[in-house]
């Protein structure tokens, strides 16, 4: 089995079909097909099972293609490290809770980038799709936090998935609220002064446990709760509805706008001071590419 293999049957896994995978690999269908059908045959295993509208992955075929993402992966960031005359088209892909500061190191970086060619992606999504990502080396690196709450149930779905965590920044639990909330302008707040505001959360989908939350303090029972997707909506919902978020006090304004304030929480139930540590997921023993290492450097140098 050869690393052109590997790419034709990641290819053929992406496209989800072999006449499109060979197409965008330029050669011909029945060229592709008896290359996937030996290495095939060479596993013993059956990758990819044949219908009428294309392709669909079998059991052990997911098994192998991760296993093949990751070869491939470390394959293109050797030579994206070592070779400036590799051809290979870069590419970099990061996934992460919804933290504007991720977004500012993300422009940062591609504004460095002066390659001619490259391939970039960046994912504002879910908690349990931010780890599916890297595993799955969708992307290279997740962003998410570990806090004492989740600690535990995060660290033991990282390690099970082959997954490392590096810490970024330790942070204070703040309320973040529209710049004429009626408690905007106060030196601290408890949960119980923001009781009769709606609490402001990012959907998990429906399947999803406390521990995924994306917001601190979730176990902590609010009255009022909305979910929402994305980060302008939520905005939207603070200012119209007086809404609050719990966040980590780490706010890019030229991204977000200057139209909401954070106070900081003082509660006697919780311990807000360094209740929030951010950092970065990534497959343990992984060769870091370029173009990850200089958005974890966009990152170190956003957040000091």
């Amino acid at each position: 089995m050869t690393l052109n293999q590997l790419l034709y049957i990641i290819t053929i896994a992406d496209e989800g079909s072999l006449n499109k995978a060979a197409e965008k690999l330029y050669m011909t269908q029945p060229s592709l097909t008896s290359s996937l059908r030996e290495v095939e045959s060479e596993l013993g295993v059956t990758i990819f099972r044949r219908t009428g509208r294309g392709v669909t992955v079998t059991n052990d075929g997911a098994e192998f293609l991760q296993n093949a993402r990751h070869l491939y992966s470390q394959y293109e960031s050797l030579m994206g490290k070592y070779s400036d005359e590799g051809g290979l088209k870069t590419k970099f892909g990061v996934s992460t809770q919804h933290y504007s500061f991720a977004i500012k190191a993300f422009v940062e970086m591609v504004k460095k980038f002066d390659m001619n060619e490259y391939d970039f992606a960046i994912r504002e999504t879910k908690t349990q799709e931010v780890i599916d990502d890297v595993v799955s080396l969708k992307s290279e690196l997740g962003i998410i936090y570990l806090s004492d709450f989740n600690r535990q149930a995060i660290s033991k779905v990282l390690r099970q998935n082959g997954l490392e965590f590096v810490p970024l920044i330790d942070c204070n639990a703040y309320a973040y609220v529209w710049k004429n909330h009626p408690l905007a302008n106060r030196k601290s707040v408890s949960f119980d002064d923001l009781a009769d505001y709606p609490n402001m959360t990012f959907d998990q989908g429906d399947n999803s446990t406390l521990y995924f939350a994306e917001e601190l303090f979730a176990d902590i029972n609010h009255h009022h709760m909305i979910k929402v997707n994305d980060r302008a909506t939520m905005l939207n919902l603070m200012q119209g509805l007086f809404g609050y978020t719990v966040c980590s006090g780490i706010i890019c304004e030229e991204l977000n706008g200057d139209d909401c304030n954070m106070v900081p929480i003082k509660d006697e139930r919780v311990d807000t001071e360094g209740a929030m540590q951010i950092g970065y997921i990534m497959k343990k023993n992984s060769i870091l590419s370029k173009m990850a290492e200089l958005y974890i450097k966009e990152m170190k140098a956003y957040l000091s």
